[in-house]
C-alpha cells in the first residue's frame, strides 16, 4: 500500500520514520539470495541423480553456479525482464504443483498421526516455533522490499485490489507448497520413521513421494530460487542507491551477487540444514519485525496514510530520528526476550520460562510500534497541521 500510494521504494519510505538523510541505512542490505539458492541445492542434486546425472559435491557447486548466473543475468536487466520471466514461468510451475498434489493425494500412503508432540504444552510450543520461523519469519522478511514492486502498479487500481492481490499471491502458493511438503513427508515416512527422527532430509522426502516426477519437479525446484532471488537482487540495488551509493544499478547488482555467492558458499559448508536455516531466520526476524512495526506505525497510524514525498529526498530535517531508533532498540530486545532459537544466545528469558514458546515477532512488533507511537505522536500532530504534498 505504501508503494502504491507514493511511487517510492521501501528503503526510501523508511526515511519518514528513521530520518531523512540516513534513516534508510540500517536494513538496506540482505542475504536472502545466498540462502534461497543454498536451500534447494541438495534437492536439485538428488533429483538429477534420479535421471542418472551424478557428480557429488562438484555437481552441487556446478548447479549453484548455473542458478546464480541465471538470476544475476535477469536481475541485471531489471524490472521488465523479471516481469516477463515470471509471466511465462509461473503457469508452468502451477501445473507441476497441481500434478504433484494429485499424486500425493491419490498414490501416497498417508499417516496423519506422525507428530511427536504429546502434551498440550508441547503442541503449543511446536506451533509457536513453526509459526515464527516459517509462517511469520519468511513472510515478514519481505517487508523491506514490499513497495519496490507495488510502486509500479498504476494508480487506476484501487488500494483494496492491490492489497488482496498481494496478500493472496503470498498466501495461496505458500500454503499450497506447505501442504505438498507435509503430504510428501507423511507419505515418505509414516509414523515410525517420523518418530525415529529419520526424516530430516528434504530431498529424501520429495523423492520418496514424487520420484516418478523427478524432472518436472527439478524444473519447479530450480525455478523457485531464481524467481525469488531476481526480486531480491533488484531490490538490493534499489536499497544501495537509496543509501547514497553512486554507481550504475547493474554494477550494484553484480556486487550484490558476489556477496550472495559468498553467503551461499558459507552455508554450503554448514553441517546441518535445519540448524543453519534456524540461525538465519533467527538473525533476521529479531530486527525485521520491530523495524516493520516502526515503519507501519509511522505511515498508517501517525501519518494516517499521508506522506510528504518530496521531503524524503531533501537534506532538510534530522539525519536520524532518535525516538524511532529507541523504539527499534526496545523492540529488538523484546523480540530477543521471547525468541527460542537453536543458538543458546538467541534463547530469551521469556521463551525459556514459558516452555520454549516463541512469540518474538509479536513481542518485538508490539513494543517497537507502541513505543514509537508514544514517543512521536505529539511531533506528528504538529506535522499534520501542515499540508502534505503527496497522498
Amino acid at each position: 500500500m505504501m508503494g502504491h500510494r507514493t511511487d517510492v521504494n521501501q528503503m526510501m519510505l523508511s526515511r519518514a520514520a528513521f530520518g531523512h538523510s540516513r534513516g534508510d541505512a540500517g536494513p538496506a542490505h540482505h542475504g536472502w539470495v545466498g540462502v534461497n539458492t543454498w536451500v534447494v541445492l541438495d534437492l536439485a542434486v538428488a533429483l538429477l541423480g534420479k535421471i542418472d546425472i551424478h557428480g557429488g559435491e562438484g555437481l552441487k557447486y556446478a548447479v549453484a553456479a548455473v542458478v546464480m548466473a541465471a538470476q544475476l543475468g535477469l536481475a541485471v536487466f531489471g524490472f521488465y525482464a523479471i516481469r516477463t520471466f515470471e509471466r511465462w514461468t509461473v503457469p508452468a510451475t502451477v501445473l507441476v504443483m497441481a500434478v504433484m498434489t494429485v499424486l500425493a493425494l491419490t498414490q501416497a500412503d498417508l499417516h496423519w498421526t506422525s507428530g511427536t508432540a504429546e502434551s498440550g504444552a508441547d503442541k503449543i510450543t511446536a506451533v509457536t516455533q513453526l509459526l515464527t520461523a516459517i509462517g511469520i519469519g519468511r513472510g515478514i522478511s519481505w517487508v523491506p522490499y514490499s513497495a519496490d514492486y507495488s510502486r509500479f502498479v498504476p494508480s487506476r487500481y484501487s488500494g483494496r485490489s492491490v492489497f488482496w492481490a498481494t496478500a493472496l499471491g503470498m498466501y495461496v502458493p505458500t500454503v499450497w507448497l506447505a501442504a505438498l511438503a507435509a503430504l510428501a513427508a507423511l507419505a515418505a515416512l509414516g509414523a515410525c520413521l517420523a518418530s525415529a527422527g529419520k526424516g530430516g532430509d528434504p530431498s529424501e522426502l520429495v523423492i520418496s513421494a514424487f520420484g516418478g516426477m523427478a524432472l518436472p519437479i527439478l524444473l519447479l525446484i530450480m525455478h523457485g530460487p531464481v524467481a525469488t532471488n531476481i526480486l531480491n537482487l533488484y531490490s538490493c540495488a534499489l536499497a544501495a542507491l537509496s543509501v547514497g551509493v553512486r554507481a550504475a544499478r547493474w554494477k550494484v547488482t553484480l556486487v550484490a551477487g558476489a556477496v550472495a555467492t559468498a553467503v551461499l558458499l558459507a552455508f554450503m559448508q554448514s553441517h546441518s540444514f535445519a540448524e543453519a536455516f534456524d540461525h538465519w531466520m533467527t538473525s533476521i526476524l529479531v530486527w525485521i519485525s520491530p523495524w516493520a512495526a516502526v515503519v507501519l506505525t509511522e505511515f498508517f497510524i501517525l501519518g494516517r496514510g499521508r506522506l510528504d514525498v518530496a521531503q524524503l529526498y531533501s537534506d532538510i530535517g534530522p539525519a536520524w530520528r532518535w525516538r524511532a531508533l529507541v523504539a527499534l532498540a526496545a523492540g529488538i530486545i523484546a523480540a530477543w526476550s521471547w525468541q527460542y532459537g537453536l543458538v543458546p544466545l538467541m534463547q530469551g528469558p521469556l521463551a525459556r520460562s514459558m516452555h520454549h514458546t516463541d512469540f518474538s515477532w509479536l513481542s518485538g512488533a508490539v513494543v517497537a510500534g507502541g513505543l514509537h507511537y508514544l514517543l512521536t505522536r505529539h511531533e506528528q500532530r504538529a506535522a499534520r497541521s501542515r499540508p502534505a504534498t503527496a497522498d
